[in-house]
């Protein structure tokens, strides 16, 4: 004999399954890993600094 499942359960389970498959996709595709995300925040900290060290003093 079939075992007896409520319907509206196993849809939510399905669609809670869709979305995690979605979403792991999209970290896959669009995501960064963590060295990534230092090495920009580094970049442009060292960017700043260069911009920074090259200003105009008031004086002059």
């Amino acid at each position: 004999m079939a075992e007896i499942i409520n319907l509206r359960m196993a849809r939510k389970a399905q669609s809670r399954r869709q979305a995690a498959e979605t979403a792991a996709e999209n970290r896959a595709r669009h995501g960064r890993t963590r060295h990534e995300r230092e090495a920009e925040a580094s970049e442009a900290e060292r960017a700043e600094r260069t911009l920074a060290g090259h200003k105009r003093d008031e004086t002059d």
